[in-house]
């Protein structure tokens, strides 16, 4: 075979090479459920068939003419076994979060014309009956998990006939590069969600630009959403390059997971990352004697970390140790056997990746958008490619200049077909063949950094251009802040919204002699909105007058997905955190 051009070609290049004993597997019935390589391509052929004896394929190849196939599942085997079987038809797959709202679902399968879906379980699939007939284009609903009175997957598989597997054959083998792989919807943190449409070339330059960034290792633990452009392009990464891709059971399995499968790397966004080290710092305040003054002494030293330099050799003695008395436990909690974590969909602290990176915890943070197949760039695994503070090198073959007014723009084969249907929304973002991202930035060197969302700088009434991310993340290594969110756009100052640490807060009330019923009563005492006035000062000091943070007011519950002030990938919704919190608002800016 060839240089592998199309994503289903995966499975043929390792046929031909060495196929993998463990290509994917999945939780069943509380046992891991393994997959070779030639058994992933026995069922992805056979649901292929399938398929297109079921009536779905490349219809007039045309982008409009082809069949669209939507997901709505977990992270599961079943997920990517579909989406190549999918590809091979030459059918488009159009995957959906496991948590969008029926509003936001019935838009998708319209807007995309879908004609079959397939669903996770009873949940997804009552949520999608109940819009049926409101989709004249919806014909076949089916499901990963046994659900009443509906069609189980496998019923796909018993429609394969020899002569549909012939077919698919040639298909395949005439499927072009440039054609149509895939459409994400993206989530958006403001209004109706547009439909990217990614070629196989698209995100094949990605995976082989990135292919030799990567750790050393052989297994892998998934759980973001495989409808994240990010973990998508990843797994294709892992299974070209010949990894054990373990997917998580939930969100609430990842820490038994990680000590089943023992993985060498894996993928996850920011506000993942800042639990984990949220939970070990909670458990080293437990800690007593000894033990307690050892923790944040190996804390303290990690946050004096920095690569790439020359740290003097009493502090590399101190620092190995630290790492065999207390950074082994953080290590041992991951799984034991990590190389590294590559982070991206948002900003990360650079404080947590300086700790972590000291702990022998490589983190690996990248830039990019559903838009550009993701990556532009990332911090490599090797040492002098990564820089604290920056999002890494740009990948190869992949093109960046800085517009005027700082926007990042990017050109390269990662660069999308465009917006489905909407070819006004293409011609806005992408201008002879720069693709304007929307995000601020700079190059440091050969390094890119990324400095605020152009959409999310605000002017105040006084004229003056803040940039909330940095403020914001500033703010969060406070460990009594667990969110916050600037405002100020059109207001004489910069106000904030912040959502207290409860587990911390709980503890500094309690060793402080404060009495509460709830969280409302506690983010109401005098000595709580005290102590949170001095926190906020004593950031202030950090930032330029007009950033500076003059009153703010706490929230009592956590933002999340479920709520609504999240995206599915953890980024605030700042429009509906705005509509939701006005009161609040209003109490910051009253006179």
């Amino acid at each position: 075979m060839t240089e592998p051009k199309r994503l289903f070609d995966c499975l043929q290049y390792h046929l031909e090479r060495k196929p993998v004993e463990v290509m994917i597997a999945g939780k069943e019935a509380g046992q891991w459920k393994k997959y070779s390589t030639g058994l992933v391509s026995e069922i992805v052929n056979n649901l292929s068939a399938g398929l297109l004896n079921l009536g779905y394929g490349p219809g007039d190849t045309t982008i409009e003419g082809r069949d669209k196939i939507a997901i709505v599942s977990k992270n599961r085997p079943e997920w990517i076994m579909l989406d190549l079987a999918v590809q091979q038809t030459g059918a488009v797959l159009v995957p959906v979060y496991p948590t969008i709202n029926v509003n936001e679902l019935e838009f998708i399968l319209k807007d995309a014309g879908v004609k079959g879906i397939f669903v996770n379980d009873e949940e997804q699939f009552l949520k999608v009956l109940s819009l049926k007939d409101r989709v004249p284009s919806l014909k076949d609903i089916f499901t990963f998990e046994h659900v009443p009175n509906a069609r189980y997957w496998k019923e796909v598989n018993d429609a394969a006939s020899p002569e549909a597997k012939n077919k698919i054959k040639s298909i395949a083998e005439k499927t072009d590069p440039e054609s149509l792989a895939t459409i994400l919807y993206t989530s958006g943190t403001t209004g109706t969600p547009k439909g990217v449409m990614l070629s196989h070339r698209n995100i094949m330059s990605n995976v082989m630009s990135c292919m030799g960034y990567f750790p050393p290792g052989s297994r892998t633990l998934s759980f973001l959403p495989l409808n994240h452009s990010f973990e998508r392009m990843v797994t294709y990464l892992y299974l070209f390059k010949g990894l054990s891709v373990y997917y998580a059971e939930t969100m609430d399995t990842i820490a038994e997971n990680l000590q089943e499968v023992k993985p060498h790397m894996f993928t996850t966004v920011p506000r993942l990352l800042e639990k984990v080290y949220d939970r070990i710092m909670q458990k080293g305040s437990e800690l007593t004697g000894i033990k307690r003054k050892l923790f944040y002494w190996a804390h303290s030293l990690a946050e004096k970390f920095e690569i790439n330099t020359k740290r003097g050799s009493w502090y590399n003695f101190q620092l190995s140790l630290a790492n065999k008395i207390v950074f082994s436990k953080w290590r041992e909690g991951l799984g034991g056997e990590l190389n590294a974590v590559i982070s991206g969909g948002a900003a990360c602290q650079v404080r947590l990746i300086r700790i972590f990176t000291a702990a022998k915890i490589v983190i690996m943070e990248g830039y990019g958008l559903t838009e550009t197949s993701p990556v532009i760039s990332v911090n490599r695994y090797e040492e002098a490619d990564r820089k604290f503070g920056t999002v890494g090198p740009l990948i190869e073959n992949v093109e960046v200049k800085i517009a005027e007014d700082g926007e990042i723009l990017c050109k390269g084969p990662n660069i999308m077909m465009g917006y489905y249907k909407r070819p006004d929304l293409t011609a806005e973002s992408i201008k002879e063949g720069w693709y304007y991202t929307g995000d601020i930035g700079a190059m440091d060197g050969r390094f890119l950094k990324i400095t605020d969302r152009k959409k999310e700088l605000f002017k105040t009434s006084g004229g003056k251009y803040v940039a909330p991310l940095p403020v914001e993340n500033k703010l969060k290594e406070s460990i009594y802040v667990e969110q916050v969110m600037l405002m100020g756009p059109e207001r004489k100052f910069v106000g904030a919204l912040i959502v207290p640490s409860f587990p911390n807060l709980k503890d500094w009330c309690r060793k402080n002699g404060i009495a509460y019923t709830s969280n409302e009563e506690m983010i109401r005492d005098t000595k709580v909105l005290d102590m949170y006035k001095e926190l906020v000062e004593s950031f202030n000091k950090y930032f330029n007058h007009v950033e500076q943070i003059k009153k703010f007011e706490l929230l009592p519950n956590e933002w999340t997905i479920e709520t609504g002030e999240l995206t599915p990938t953890l980024k605030l919704k700042r429009k509906v955190i705005t509509e939701k919190f006005r009161d609040a608002i209003e109490r910051i800016y009253a006179e």
